[in-house]
């Protein structure tokens, strides 16, 4: 109706009926100007660099958790390793489908250990214990891989177990030769 004088209530809006990105936005956003140089600055605000971290915050990671970091980096870099070197023998050796099936077990492994690290980490900071829920992935797994006939629960679990060689590895090295971590 635009050239009858009348004008129907989208029209009176500025917005046509095609105009869909005026009906999802139907504000306007305003940004803040942010100083750019020390003269805009007001004169009591310390620069950034300057202001102290808050009270609970420690800047430097403590030592302990320095250590559970290039243990959690260790394991995770065994893991990956026995991982494909398994997959390689296992495609030799069997087939390759049965390798696949390892190498899914063994990732969902590899996320299995990276959620426990999570966890762990958390553990004395923000939780009191540590959560199950972790197990769900690999109870998940198992019920998708007897579901189909594609899917092999052996490899997999095995595959999924990889991350516990991995810590038995670690376990050995540091117990034989303590001074080498």
């Amino acid at each position: 109706m635009i050239g009858s004088g009348k004008r129907n209530h989208t029209e009176s809006h500025g917005r046509s009926h095609c105009d869909t990105s005026a009906m999802l936005l139907p504000f306007h956003w305003t940004f803040a100007t942010i100083p750019v140089n020390s003269s805009d600055t007001p004169p009591n605000t310390p620069p950034i660099e300057e202001q102290p971290a808050p009270s609970g915050i420690n800047p430097e990671p403590d030592p302990s958790m320095q250590e559970f970091y290039k243990l959690q980096e260790d394991l995770l870099k065994i893991t990956l390793l026995l991982s494909g070197i398994v997959f390689v023998s296992v495609w030799i050796f069997y087939s390759l489908n049965i390798a696949l099936n390892y190498l899914i077990g063994a990732c969902t492994g590899v996320v299995y250990l990276r959620m426990l690290a999570k966890n762990v980490a958390q553990l004395g900071r923000e939780k009191s214990q540590l959560g199950a829920t972790r197990l769900a992935l690999l109870i998940g797994l198992i019920v998708v891989a007897s579901r189909l006939d594609q899917l092999q629960i052996m490899p997999i679990f095995l595959g999924f177990l990889t991350y516990k060689v991995a810590v038995i590895y670690y376990m050995m090295q540091t117990a034989i030769l303590p001074g080498s971590r």
